[in-house]
């Protein structure tokens, strides 16, 4: 059974990206100068949020201070035909960060996605990410010249006279596995990743090499780290995960056999374990996934196959969390 994927943090943001429109510099122009259009600033990788958590948003109306500091605009979409921007304060000391948005602090935005619906806090993480990566393509690979910004902050292009290379954003696709045993009664694989606590245990992730699919990703992943053979692979479903540029991509998988030989470098244990054995952990305050992460999907789904009642298998809606791969 797939993931329903209407409830993974960070996926279901409600703009009208506007592809065919943000290409236009008169039609980003007049969207940026209407005072009714939204701004959301970002310092160094972080949320600016008010007293109570909640991150800021600022009318164009009332931002001219904050838009004369920021970099650029980029433009993120539509909400109801109106613009909404994200603007890029890095260049700032953080109090005056903070002053130019009546914020008052900075955080990430996973310390506070707690108190975020799944659609307010994909657009706060897609600021975030994008705005990432135009900091890190300010000069051109190729060429080394500098670029410069086109389509609205979807773009860079180099102004090498030799060059003109276009740089789009990308993203950096890893896998994440449930993978469950081939007897009965049936069991999950867990593993303690290096640098993880005595008794921390999270599924198994990795990132999708050149030259490979998802599916080939997940089996030499689990090979590699673990020394599992996999019968079966199945996708579960997909999350943005811009921190910085992630797409996270669910899998199920059965293991042929239930030997383990980890590898000594990305993993240190891995263990079977049954459904009443993490209902346990749980119990005891054991993390099992994070709050925000689609290995928490993963794991609560499988917890919930045999729970009586349909109910959630003995995990409350608060109960800890953690985080796959460290």
């Amino acid at each position: 059974m797939a993931i329903d994927e209407s409830v993974l943090t960070y996926t279901g943001g409600w703009l009208d990206r506007a592809g065919g429109l943000r290409s236009d510099p008169d039609w980003l122009a007049a969207t940026l100068a209407d005072p009714g259009a939204r701004v959301i600033p970002v310092w160094r990788d972080r949320c600016l949020v008010t007293a109570d958590g909640v991150p800021v948003r600022l009318w164009v109306g009332t931002a001219g201070d904050l838009l004369a500091a920021a970099a650029e605009p980029v433009f993120l979409g539509l909400d109801d035909g109106r613009g909404v921007f994200a603007v890029d304060l890095s260049s700032a000391p953080e109090e005056r960060a903070l002053a130019l948005a009546g914020a008052d602090r900075a955080v990430d935005v996973r310390a506070v996605v707690g108190d975020l619906s799944a659609a307010e806090a994909a657009v706060q993480a897609y600021a975030r990410g994008i705005l990432h990566w135009h900091r890190q393509q300010a000069f051109c690979g190729s060429c080394g010249g500098g670029t410069e910004v086109r389509a609205g902050g979807h773009v860079r292009a180099c102004r090498g006279a030799a060059c003109g290379r276009l740089l789009f954003p990308r993203i950096e696709p890893a896998v994440i596995v449930l993978i469950e045993s081939p007897e009965s009664p049936p069991r999950c694989l867990l593993a303690r990743h290096a640098g993880a606590g005595p008794d921390s245990f999270s599924l198994l992730a990795g990132f999708v090499e050149v030259g490979e699919n998802l599916e080939d990703a997940v089996r030499r992943e689990v090979a590699e780290e673990a020394g599992v053979r996999l019968s079966s692979v199945t996708y579960q479903g997909s999350q943005a995960w811009p921190f910085p540029a992630g797409l996270m991509v669910g899998f199920r998988a059965v293991a042929a056999d239930i030997g383990v030989d980890v590898d000594r470098d990305e993993l240190v244990e891995a263990r079977w374990f049954s459904r009443e054995q993490l209902r346990e952990r749980a119990a005891a305050g054991h993390r099992l996934g994070r709050v925000d992460s689609i290995d928490r999907r993963l794991l609560r789904a499988w917890l919930t196959e045999e729970a009586p009642g349909g109910s959630d298998g003995g995990l409350g809606a608060a109960d800890p969390v953690d985080t796959p791969g460290g």
